[in-house]
């Protein structure tokens, strides 16, 4: 694994479709039928390899892209769900029953922040949100009954760096299982090489790349997917987070070119972060010098790909944010849009938005402002001219200093 590269992993997958077609055959069916009554009753034990039973459990498209996505992140194996959090979810109820706990990250998207925080308490199943960034509050919350810790490498929004390599060596000491949400930085960090247990993406985002398919994926151990995929227990066999075998081709056709666009989202954030912050403006980007873990985030990072697509600024009012989202919408600048990975620049104020579920007091303990702005970096192919246009819409909200003026 040392040698390990994930955009090669990619490159070297090859698929024939069934009649000789360069991309593989979609399998637009749900059932399949068998030759035999006794290989019907084998596949539902799990006894036949080759064997596709119902779409629910596993379709010839779905297993396609989950292993392409398994050689993304250096994994064994992984399955493929309808959506980022059926991903999430499903891992969670795998992972805990009734009374065990979870150690999280305070930062982290909000829908994942409300499932732990109002929907697994139902279950009895408790969860510690700490400040991911300070092992010492990661340690002292872990308990008897902790299975697992739960990150995201680049935080959701305050792009906060998880320390993979030593949160590893906790969740190992204490016999828990390390969890990564990768959906910010693919490609660039891999986690499985920094000892994480499981990794999950949402595939909406960049992998797809073209805001126009929701899924998810699970990347881990074979027991561990197959424990999944398990007719009498499994997550995702009974909780049915099944992707479409549609957008499953879909996506897979986006993601070869996935090593190409997440340089380029690179590039032009960091581009944008750097004259941001000469233009003095409270801009966070791992990218910059000025972020405290710059340096842990380029120990952590894997081939030329940059510091990812994400830029956080801070506008300090949520009506100063809105004003200058709303300019720069009008001058095609990108749109006000929640998600991310697209080809033109998204953004919107995280605060009442994408982390809308976490209580305002919480937001302000963690740094969040109300007028905190996430952008999704695209892909222009002019970036010096997006960002005297987007300097424009500043200057006319009055949101720079005088000496950027």
């Amino acid at each position: 694994m040392e040698n390990f590269d994930a955009a090669t992993a990619i490159q070297d997958l090859q698929y024939f479709g069934e009649f000789g077609g360069v991309n593989p055959s979609i399998s637009d069916s749900s059932t399949y039928t068998f030759l035999s009554a006794k290989t019907m009753s084998d596949t539902f034990e799990g006894n036949t390899e080759g064997c596709y039973l119902y779409s629910r459990h596993s379709s010839p498209s779905n297993l396609y892209l989950s292993e392409a996505l398994a050689k993304l992140e250096g994994y064994e194996n992984a399955n493929v769900t309808a959506s980022g959090m059926g991903a999430i979810t499903s891992v969670l109820l795998q992972l805990c029953k009734s009374g065990d706990h979870i150690v999280s990250s305070r930062t982290i998207y909000g829908g994942t922040y409300a499932f732990m925080k109002n929907f697994l308490p139902g279950f009895q199943i408790g969860t510690s949100f700490v400040d991911i960034t300070y092992l010492e509050k990661v340690e002292n919350a872990i308990t008897d009954r902790t299975k697992m810790i739960y990150c995201e490498t680049v935080s959701n929004p305050l792009l906060e760096i998880a320390d993979l390599k030593a949160l590893s060596k906790l969740a190992k000491k204490y016999n828990l299982k390390l969890v990564v949400d990768n959906t910010f930085s693919p490609l660039s960090v891999s986690p499985k090489l920094l000892g994480a247990d499981i990794t999950v993406h949402s595939l909406t985002k960049f992998i797809n790349g073209s805001s126009d398919a929701v899924g998810g994926v699970i990347c881990g151990s074979s027991d561990f997917i197959n424990a999944l995929k398990d007719v009498n227990s499994g997550a995702c066999m009974l909780l049915g987070p099944t992707m479409d075998s549609l957008r499953a081709a879909s996506i897979l056709k986006n993601l070869r070119t996935l090593h190409l666009r997440i340089a380029k989202h690179s590039e032009n954030a960091l581009y944008l972060a750097q004259r941001w912050e000469e233009d003095g403006l409270n801009v966070k980007y791992p990218g910059l010098e000025s972020h405290r873990q710059h340096e842990l985030y380029k120990s952590m990072m894997q081939g030329n790909y940059g510091f990812g697509g994400l830029i956080a600024l801070d506008l300090k009012t949520v009506e100063k944010a809105n004003e200058v989202m709303e300019m720069m919408q009008q001058e095609n600048l990108g749109y006000l849009a929640v998600s991310l990975g697209f080809y033109k620049t998204l953004f919107s104020a995280s605060g009442s938005s994408t982390s809308s579920e976490i209580p305002e007091d919480e937001q302000k303990e963690m740094g969040l402002s109300p007028g905190l702005i996430r952008f999704s970096i695209g892909l222009d192919h002019d970036i010096e001219r997006t960002y005297e246009k987007m300097k424009a819409c500043m200057r006319k909200a009055g949101v720079l200093s005088a000496v950027a003026v």
